[in-house]
């Protein structure tokens, strides 16, 4: 057996890490917290740098053919570790001395693991794991905001991440006693001839657990409330990183499925139109700027699906939704910083005079929602003209032209939001802080994400070049 533990050399740092702020965190007095958020940081960048290192060799399998190391693992664990360092910058303005800070971090490191595993998994078994390893410590971000918001979000997330583990381990079962086995491989060579009933009440179980990790329709109803009513450290955290393990996870899973049938690739279709349409549209009612950007995260999951829909018929689908997947983890980071570094305010007619006043935050959420719009030349827009083109490629013009419609849609809310940002403040109504202080590290952090985001619009062609190695299954 060809075990090669190095080849996952990023994931165990992540993990260690993990393990030594849990630990070292316990005696740690409060005001020398910033150690334990020091040794994530290190953790995060040691990790970023090892993936980044194994993206130039050649495409392997570790531990007996059960984890691919290949372009989507690579990038997705590049995306996951940078993605989790600025939500680190979220946490140091908002966590920083608090009773549970380095619990935090643990928690972070932890799920980060998780997700990794679930891009690079090539067997069922480890796909349980990946996921367990990513819901659990979910649960214990979501609930350490405290309040009575946050219980009532961490409950929600909590039942809905239940129903759909069990759906997922139902659909594992099933599928196993169709293959005789969990590899992926295996999977690809025995479903075939198996009945399609069974495989599809299996397929179905295991997209269910994926949705629910990815926060797409069925299984989105707890993402708004997770937004809204817990911190924004873990509004962040939850409403990015946990995609990227996930949406990877779901197409190498269609990719394997799908051979010589388009069923797979017509219900990723559907799912993609239902998660957009229902995001978008409820959106449009949301007064609270964290909540409405739960809603946006739901549509983004719709846009992040087109690309499934084309597995196996277009050369475009799987860089599609990598860069996609980059390009929404800097901007969506972008947007929820900002509401982070000014956490009182929690309508949208808050945000009267931001630009005036702040014109560095203002700026930096210009550019997030017009970047989650999808507006040249900002990232998004490459993802979104991406994806559409590898739908079209694949035979799904209908589903490129719903992709375009639902930017259009989604213009006016965000708008809702822009316009208080670029309109003159009451003279009588109460400033904004100050720059400086705890709101410092959030807004360096929407900073960042906002000059990435059009950094990596400009520059789009490099990396691109990046992501469109083998899928190794």
């Amino acid at each position: 057996m060809q075990m090669h533990p190095s080849l996952l050399l990023p994931e165990i740092l992540v993990f260690l890490g993990g393990l030594v702020v849990l630990l070292g965190g316990s005696f740690l007095p409060r005001d020398r917290q910033w150690i334990a958020r020091i040794v994530t940081a290190v953790a995060l960048l040691g990790a970023a740098a090892t993936a980044a290192i194994a993206m130039a060799g050649p495409a392997q399998a570790a531990f007996s053919g059960t984890f691919a190391v290949d372009a989507a693992t690579g990038a997705a664990r590049v995306i996951t570790t940078l993605t989790t360092l600025l939500v680190l910058g979220v946490a140091s303005g908002e966590i920083a001395g608090s009773p549970r800070e380095s619990d935090t971090y643990a928690l972070l490191l932890f799920a980060a693991t998780g997700v990794m595993i679930l891009a690079g998994t090539t067997d069922l078994l480890v796909l349980i794991a990946g996921f367990l390893l990513v819901s659990i410590p979910q649960y214990g971000i979501v609930g350490l905001a405290g309040g009575r918001s946050g219980a009532e979000a961490v409950l929600k997330t909590y039942l809905m991440g239940a129903l759909s583990g069990i759906l997922l381990m139902l659909g594992v079962t099933v599928l196993y006693a169709l293959a005789k086995g969990t590899d992926y491989a295996l999977l690809r060579d025995a479903l075939p001839d198996a009945p399609a009933t069974a495989v599809g009440a299996g397929v179905l179980g295991v997209l269910a657990g994926l949705l629910f990790k990815a926060g797409g329709v069925p299984f989105h109803f707890w993402v708004p409330d997770a937004a809204q009513g817990t911190g924004a450290t873990a509004a962040t955290f939850l409403t990015t990183v946990p995609k990227v393990g996930a949406l990877v996870a779901v197409y190498r899973l269609v990719d394997t499925v799908s051979t010589g049938e388009d069923t797979w690739l017509l219900v990723a279709a559907l799912l993609a139109t239902a998660s957009m349409f229902l995001g978008n549209l409820a959106a449009y009612w949301q007064t609270d700027p964290r909540r409405l950007l739960g809603w946006s995260t739901v549509a983004q999951v719709g846009f992040l699906l087109v690309p499934v829909a084309a597995t196996g018929r277009s050369d475009l689908a799987l860089p599609s939704l990598l860069f996609y997947l980059t390009a929404y983890a800097l901007t969506n980071v972008a947007a929820f910083a900002v509401t982070a570094a000014l956490p009182e305010y929690r309508e949208l007619a808050d945000y009267r005079g931001l630009a005036r006043s702040r014109p560095g935050l203002g700026l930096a959420l210009l550019v997030a929602l017009l970047g989650l719009v999808g507006t040249p030349p900002l990232a998004v827009f490459i993802g979104k003209l991406t994806t559409a083109t590898a739908a079209w490629d694949g035979g799904y013009g209908w589903l490129a032209a719903v992709v375009m419609l639902n930017s259009v849609l989604s213009l006016f809310y965000y708008l809702r939001w822009l316009g208080p940002v670029f309109t003159r403040r009451d003279e009588h109504a109460a400033g904004f802080p100050e720059r400086g202080g705890a709101a410092a590290w959030p807004a360096a952090s929407a900073g960042v994400g906002a000059v990435a985001s059009l950094a990596l619009g400009v520059f789009a062609g490099p990396l691109w070049t990046v992501f469109t190695g083998p899928l190794l299954v």
